[in-house]
């Protein structure tokens, strides 16, 4: 699947997939020159996400049962280091992976701008979707933590075997958030896990890729899709002990706190899916207001493709489907097959909103305090992380995406390592609003295109 989602990516970045008015003549190729072929520096990876839940439900099973007993102590012992040596595996490979990615990234997004009219229309719905989802995620999720806390029991079970961690700490003020926007050394501020001014470090330099020749351009572009291949590959690797380590995780923090560790995952799934549903309902309000769609319409169109997307979790394979709706609400051709590759490529409408719930439920839960420069912080990584990830498997994405979000926020991200075991569940929610979003935002370029063109 990853490397499917990076063709995609790829026809988008060497010209391949142009608006109709940028079709004739042939793009200027000094301009944009094709990078290295990232189809074939991403690795095929296999995440083994029913085993992984699998050994969430066996490891808890297996504390609920050792709980209270005289050898729950043994085991914990022993469970909670090696599920804390699986976290710092996937500790180690964030900021690589999300320099490299970003890089990759909006370099991508920077060639699509480039395509015509339509992708700048196209992009500029991107960004303020992703803007409202992201503001939805710091907006919402505290207010639902507040009206809805975490029942303390199931604080105390995500909190157990050794879960948290204390490398990070919370972002004290706005002057201090503003102050760490620009690193005074690079290289420390990656040695210390700063990530905020890591993600605006990498951001730059990736638009200024952008405007070098073409072969240095090239050059370096292949490089850090080379190096994003080679961290993917690492990550993989990783993840393929994922059911050890939860298994490992899960068996501590049951033991330690007994049922209210399920209980404690059952709050989190709905209070990270109430995120999503709300952009899963916004984008009806865009189809309708926005790109002038009939309810009673849009709503049967996409039922098919929603249960096409619930089926496979998956954007990419819900394309032909997302294709077909558009052609049934009668929407221009040349507007559909533009956006929803494009979408599919560059666009999760849910990402922003989910995985700043994400970070947000881990800030309450490990007492990081939730005030509005830590927010600030979270958002701008959030909305730049967006151009990086969004070609990557869910667990993978589940990652590179709350990683770096969590650590601009000051938020121990440890806990995230028992959290993905059940991230499939709220991976439903993010992939349906996905596709839902994707359709509805077609309808509103393609309705300001044609309210763009002059009329003969």
């Amino acid at each position: 699947m990853a490397r499917r989602e990076a063709k995609v990516t790829l026809s988008i970045c060497n010209g391949k997939l142009m608006p109709p008015e940028t079709r004739t003549p042939a793009p200027d190729p000094a301009a944009s020159p094709p990078p290295a072929d990232l189809a074939a520096l991403m690795p095929e990876l296999s995440v083994p996400v029913g085993w992984t839940f699998a050994a969430l439900a066996a490891g808890i099973a297996a504390g609920l049962a050792l709980a209270g007993g005289p050898h729950a102590a043994g085991v914990i012992a022993l469970a909670a280091p090696l599920g804390a040596l699986w976290v710092r595996g996937l500790q180690m490979t964030i900021v690589p992976l999300v320099a490299a990615l970003l890089v990759v990234g909006i370099g991508q997004t920077v060639a699509a701008a480039q395509a015509g009219a339509m992708a700048r229309r196209t992009l500029a719905w991107f960004v303020a979707v992703l803007t409202a989802s992201g503001l939805t995620g710091i907006g919402l999720t505290p207010l639902l933590l507040d009206l809805w806390p975490i029942p303390p029991r199931a604080a105390a079970a995500l909190s157990a075997g050794g879960v948290q961690s204390a490398q990070t700490g919370p972002v004290p003020g706005l002057g201090d958030v503003l102050g760490a926007v620009v690193p005074e050394n690079i290289v420390d501020a990656a040695a210390h896990g700063a990530m905020l001014p890591l993600v605006v470090f990498f951001a730059l330099f990736a638009v200024a890729i952008t405007r070098l020749p073409a072969g240095p351009r090239q050059l370096l572009t292949g490089f850090f899709a080379a190096l994003a291949g080679a961290m993917m590959v690492l990550v993989g690797w990783v993840l393929k002990l994922a059911p050890l380590g939860v298994f490992a995780l899960a068996l501590a923090v049951a033991a330690r706190s007994g049922g209210a560790a399920v209980g404690a995952l059952a709050h989190y799934i709905v209070v990270v899916s109430a995120a999503g549903a709300v952009m899963f309902l916004a984008a009806y309000a865009v189809a309708i207001s926005a790109g002038g769609v009939r309810p009673g319409a849009f709503v049967r169109t996409m039922l098919p493709v929603q249960a096409l997307a619930l089926s496979t979790q998956s954007s990419l394979a819900s394309l032909p489907a997302m294709l077909g709706a558009s052609r049934a609400l009668a929407l221009s051709p040349a507007s559909a097959e533009f956006v929803l590759p494009l979408g599919v490529a560059l666009f999760r409408a849910t990402g922003p909103a989910m995985n700043l719930a994400v970070a947000c439920y881990v800030a309450r839960l490990t007492g990081v305090a939730l005030t509005p420069p830590v927010l600030l912080a979270g958002l701008a990584v959030a909305l730049v992380l967006t151009f990086g990830t969004v070609s990557l498997p869910g667990s993978i994405s589940f990652i590179a995406s709350v990683g770096p979000i969590a650590l601009a926020m000051g938020v121990p991200v440890a806990p995230l390592a028992l959290l993905l075991a059940v991230e499939m569940l709220p991976d439903l929610m993010r992939t349906v609003g996905n596709v839902t979003m994707d359709v509805a935002v077609t309808a509103a370029v393609d309705r300001t295109g044609a309210a763009a063109r002059p009329s003969v």
